[in-house]
């Protein structure tokens, strides 16, 4: 939570406005350039998303095992990010970023070679791991060194850039797969290392504290999401057996109580209102990103879009929530983050009833709805954010801003992996009953999200009164 920053009636500087007043070049230098590098990591993921079915169709692939193209990078995304965030205590921010961004540009060099359905995956993954350092750095930046009267707008601008991202990564994908095809994707990302001149210049310089990294932690960490989720693919019951397991020496190792520095801090897991969010994150997560892993299918197979038009009919909902997403900054900042995650669960919800229900008559429709879901998900990306810097402290930030970010993109995974798997499972039903069938899932997981959050904000207005 923020310091106090009156005393005895008198205004005091907080020391995020000390160390901003040090760094003046974090809000007007810093956040449009990482915003920016936001939009090429978002684009990154949704070029791909849009591309799937060509991929699918080179390497002769069910659409389960295409998925890990997706979850896959983001099951890495998300343990990587967490890992940065966790760095971050100890080593500066500037260090992490530069050698993050290294490696993603070199990931995507590898790709562009990528001959096989492995090698494609290993770019991937490594992509992911350089990624990862993006969304949950920014985060802890913007904690870290912006207050929380303007961290609402900083946040929205990230997430700005992200909707944009989602916009414009069909529309990019769509054109250079149908043009150069998907090898070509990969030279996008390489544009980052560009940008490696300005971080390190503008970038605060802080200092570098003794490594105390509870790699063990990490491992296991990694280890347990990553079987889970080759599990929603399998179904062998040894894998879920092994996850389960992994995640109790989890469990017993970060509670030891000689672990100074455990990887997830225990803390965080007691607290109520925090798991709440953190479910609340997956739940955005999952949906947007199992509706962005449908749509391109839908449209390749019912209504037979080249690529390039799907990344046309996806455009405008991802365009309309990265202008929305001005505004949406502006009221976080004035009415708060809770009016912002109730109309999030209320778009995403109408969406998922109106791609249940109407997406396989038009394109147009699954047009409309889409512009439903991006604006929904800018609205709990951006408040849920901002919401859980509000609760933690300082010295929890880094960790839960982290864990937060892998939970999110571990529900994307999941997402995909579900959206999948429905799809293989029920593949002799007809479209209409499909389909539908797999969006009326997530709509039930939106609402047992709302529930939470309803559950959340009360605990808040008792504590507040």
């Amino acid at each position: 939570m923020e310091p106090f920053c009156y005393d005895n009636g008198k205004y005091v500087k907080g020391w995020w406005e000390m160390e901003n007043e040090v760094n003046p070049n974090i809000e007007r230098k810093v956040i449009p350039l990482w915003s920016l590098t936001v939009w090429l990591v978002v684009m990154n993921t949704t070029m791909f998303n849009v591309a799937l079915p060509s991929v699918i169709g080179d390497f002769q692939l069910t659409p389960t095992i295409g998925s890990i193209i997706v979850s896959g990078y983001s099951i890495a995304f998300a343990i990587a990010t967490i890992t940065y965030s966790r760095l971050s205590d100890f080593i500066p921010i500037r260090m992490l970023l530069i050698t993050a961004l290294v490696i993603l540009g070199v990931a995507s060099m590898i790709g562009y070679i990528a001959n096989t359905f492995s090698l494609l995956v290993t770019a991937r993954l490594l992509q992911a791991v350089g990624a990862g350092a993006v969304p949950g750095l920014a985060m802890v930046l913007a904690a870290r060194y912006i207050s929380l009267a303007r961290r609402g707008r900083a946040m929205s601008l990230i997430s700005s850039a992200a909707s944009l991202g989602f916009g414009l990564g069909p529309v990019v994908g769509g054109s250079i797969t149908q043009w150069w095809g998907w090898n070509a994707l990969f030279l996008v990302t390489t544009l980052v290392l560009f940008l490696l001149p300005w971080f390190k210049r503008w970038l605060p310089v802080e200092e570098q504290k003794p490594i105390q990294f509870d790699l063990l932690g990490a491992a296991l960490t990694a280890f347990g999401v990553a079987i889970a989720l080759v599990y929603l693919v399998t179904f062998q019951n040894w894998l879920l057996i092994l996850s389960l397991v992994t995640f109790y020496v989890l469990w017993k190792h970060i509670h030891r109580p000689s672990q100074q520095t455990p990887f997830i801090q225990p803390q965080l897991l007691r607290q109520g209102s925090y798991l709440k969010l953190l479910f609340i994150g997956f739940s955005a997560f999952s949906t947007h990103f199992a509706i962005l892993f449908l749509m391109p299918i839908m449209l390749a197979v019912l209504y037979g879009k080249s690529p390039a038009a799907i990344g046309l009919i996806i455009f405008p909902g991802a365009m309309l929530s990265a202008f929305a997403a001005i505004f949406i900054g502006k009221a976080i900042d004035r009415w708060g983050n809770q009016p912002l995650l109730r109309l999030g669960h209320l778009l995403l919800g109408a969406s998922t009833l109106a791609f249940a229900w109407l997406s396989v008559y038009s394109p147009h429709m699954i047009l409309i709805t889409y512009m439903l879901t991006s604006i929904g998900f800018t609205c709990m990306t951006a408040s849920l954010s901002n919401e859980v810097s509000r609760i933690l402290d300082k010295p929890m930030l880094g960790s839960g801003m982290g864990l937060m970010q892998l939970i999110q993109f571990f529900g994307g995974a999941f997402g995909v992996t579900a959206a999948g798997l429905f799809l293989d499972v029920q593949k002799e039903l007809s479209p209409e009953v499909l389909y539908r069938n797999v969006f009326m899932s997530f709509s039930v997981l939106i609402l047992f999200s709302f529930g939470l959050l309803s559950l959340y904000l009360k605990k808040q207005h008792r504590v507040s009164v």
